[in-house]
């Protein structure tokens, strides 16, 4: 009987790194000892399941975790060509259409032109380009404070846009999108929900 009234705390804190509520919200005054010390911590996650597009049967995960403003993205993608294929925040999120074109256009609430990451000018939906071995799962990590998933921001705020990826790579410099090639892949960036 002890060994159960173990468990409970602890999986309540496996449980707390799927929240998109504070720990003070989901435990109220029961809040296990060993988790008092983070409380007030807001933690926010959303994600985007990938499908295949225009002919391809990519699938994989976009996940998006954000933690006192600052948000982490995990691309993990299965099926994708070697080489260099594009990946972009798209302004609107709708999948429906079989080539991805109903995401529209990249997100660019700050009427920018397209350019890399973290250069002079660029989308704040340019993400860049996915370096993928061709024989296993194509990852990529990036961790910034230009999104946020539980703000009021338009042009910070990604949630309900789209996630696509590009057949070919992203040049950096062709307007507006990067001469990247059909859209291979789409997921709209949902909020994950406590269960």
């Amino acid at each position: 009987m002890k060994f159960t009234n173990l468990m409970v705390p602890l999986a309540a804190i496996g449980f707390l790194s799927a929240c998109t509520n504070t720990v003070e919200e989901q435990y109220d005054d029961n809040i296990p000892a060993e988790i008092e010390a983070v409380e007030g911590i807001n933690i926010t996650s959303a994600v985007a399941d990938i499908e295949g597009k225009s002919g391809s049967d990519i699938s994989g995960t976009v996940a998006f975790t954000e933690t006192e403003g600052v948000v982490k993205m995990d691309v993990n993608i299965i099926g994708l060509g070697k080489g260099k294929h594009a990946i972009h925040i798209h302004e609107t999120g709708d999948c429906s259409a079989v080539d991805g074109k109903s995401a529209d256009g990249h997100w660019n609430p700050t009427d920018e032109d397209h350019g890399k990451w973290g250069g002079s000018s660029h989308h704040v939906g340019d993400i860049g380009n996915l370096e993928s071995p061709g024989d296993s799962m194509t990852v990529m990590t990036l961790t910034t404070d230009a999104w946020c998933l539980s703000c009021d921001d338009p042009e910070k705020n990604i949630l309900n846009k789209a996630i696509i990826i590009h057949k070919g790579e992203d040049d950096f410099s062709s307007q507006p999108s990067g001469a990247a090639g059909a859209r291979i892949g789409c997921g709209v960036i949902d909020k994950d929900e406590i269960m």
